[in-house]
């Protein structure tokens, strides 16, 4: 039986309802699979054209590039993930990410076997995060995204790539690992010159 609303209330829920938000990830391979991330904090795409190792570094930062003179770590998101490391080849890329850490905006590169595409998803498409299964730490899981009747993760970055975890790692303060601190800038920019 239709409805009539008095004050305009049923019009407004409808229009709301139609109004279906959506967000926007870039998919890529890491080795043989498929994971996406937000694109908020995606700043640019290159080619990947070699890198500077750093000398006693994780085996997870690859290296520094210079990116049009700024020094930028690259992570190797499958080293990151506890896998293998990256083998280089036609379609390999560096993600630059730009993250945000006490009011500082710091570059990250991020290494990744192929991108892939950016998809608009709608929210309604998009499933919390699964307890298990997902091959990879549990919490860099941020949400699973229905695409084509597929599943694909998507990566929560700021667990991913935690500044302070990463520094953790290294064995220094977040600001000295990333970007602030004189000696490490000393010591990448250095090996990055050379």
């Amino acid at each position: 039986m239709p409805s009539v609303s008095l004050n305009g209330e049923s019009k407004r829920r409808r229009a709301q309802e139609e109004v279906v938000e959506s967000r926007q990830f870039l998919t890529f391979l890491v080795g043989t699979e498929s994971f996406a991330m937000p694109i908020a904090s995606i700043r640019e795409i290159i080619e990947f054209s070699g890198l500077t190792e750093v000398p006693l570094m994780p085996a997870f930062l690859r290296g520094v590039i210079n990116l049009r003179g700024s020094v930028v770590p690259v992570i190797d998101l499958s080293v990151r993930f506890g896998r293998a490391p990256t083998v280089v080849a036609k379609r390999t890329c560096i993600i630059i990410m730009e993250l945000q850490q006490d009011e500082q905006q710091l570059l990250l590169g991020v290494m990744v076997d192929a991108v892939s595409a950016v998809l608009s998803i709608g929210v309604d498409q998009i499933e919390p995060r699964p307890s298990f299964g997902a091959g990879i730490r549990a919490d860099f899981v941020d949400a699973m995204i229905n695409v084509n009747e597929r599943f694909l993760v998507v990566l929560d970055v700021p667990r991913v790539l935690s500044v302070d975890e990463l520094a953790s790692l290294l064995g220094m303060s977040a600001e000295d690992a990333l970007g602030g601190g004189p000696e490490a800038i000393g010591s990448i920019s250095g090996a990055a010159q050379e």
